[in-house]
């Protein structure tokens, strides 16, 4: 599944093109995808000029000058394609610009969405209301997480994956973060150190900013906009490389937490 940074990396390749561009043309090509497209998608955004664009956890957001918000989340196989030669089966949302461009939003396995949401309600909407600080924000920091930590038994690895705790964090770079830390990710949230926390806030935000620098990590279908992958893959340093040996001379392990697997290495995370 897309995570953070290649969501940050498909807005990016998006403001390219659609900033200060007005949608000339909204095509549905079927019903529903997660869920339904909003029936008035077409009526609000045809006219409407792109004012910005941003990401919130690991949704991307388009912005109007009509106080509506068009919500996109890429699910497992979701991209957007930029100027496509031809409209594709799985292409299911076209938007038209008054420059001359295409934008197809391309989902083969339909997990994805589409959402619009009047712009002043988007901190109301549900599912952005309940969400953490942004790891690349200011509003996480090791004074966070520790009050989110206190007394809790479950496992750091799978408190960092609480949406609720910080938005957007995924597998792939939760379990790199706490490896670059050495912190192990079986401990109890609540048993480890500030000064470990002090150690993985820092890293968290570095291995993200890598990521999106490097256009993100290719899993099965991920591509950015412009059709090229993302590299950042060549650089996990225990994600998916079990058996694969440790910087400090130890061995990568995999181990089931939460029903995904972490990688780890067991003796420089402690």
């Amino acid at each position: 599944m897309p995570e953070l940074p290649e969501v940050e990396t498909t807005v990016r390749g998006l403001a390219g093109v659609l900033q200060d561009d007005v949608l000339t043309g909204v095509a549905v090509n079927r019903a529903d995808l997660r869920r339904p497209f909003p029936p008035d998608l077409a009526q609000v955004l045809i006219g409407a000029r792109v004012t910005g664009l941003s990401r919130r956890a690991k949704y991307g957001l388009i912005h109007t000058d009509r106080d509506a918000t068009m919500i996109f989340h890429l699910g497992m196989s979701g991209r957007w394609r930029i100027d496509p030669t031809a409209i594709e089966k799985h292409d299911h949302l076209v938007l038209e610009t008054g420059r001359g461009h295409v934008l197809a939003l391309n989902d083969a396995r339909r997990f994805g969405s589409v959402d619009l949401v009047d712009t002043p309600l988007l901190d109301q909407w549900p599912a952005f209301a309940a969400l953490g600080p942004e790891p690349l924000g200011p509003g996480l920091t090791s004074a966070h997480l520790a009050t989110a930590f206190k007394d809790r038994v479950a496992a750091i690895k799978l408190l960092l994956l609480d949406q609720r705790i910080v938005a957007g964090l995924g597998n792939i770079y939760v379990c790199e973060a706490l490896h670059r830390a050495g912190i192990h990710p079986e401990r109890e949230a609540g048993k480890v150190s500030r000064a470990a926390l002090n150690r993985l806030v820092p890293q968290i935000r570095d291995v993200l900013e890598e990521s999106i620098a490097a256009g993100g990590s290719t899993l099965r279908d991920y591509a950015r906009p412009d059709g090229e992958l993302g590299y950042f893959a060549k650089d996990w340093r225990v994600y998916g490389r079990e058996g694969e040996p440790c910087a400090c001379g130890g061995v990568v392990e995999r181990v089931v937490q939460g029903g995904r697997s972490t990688f780890f290495c067991r003796k420089c995370q402690r």
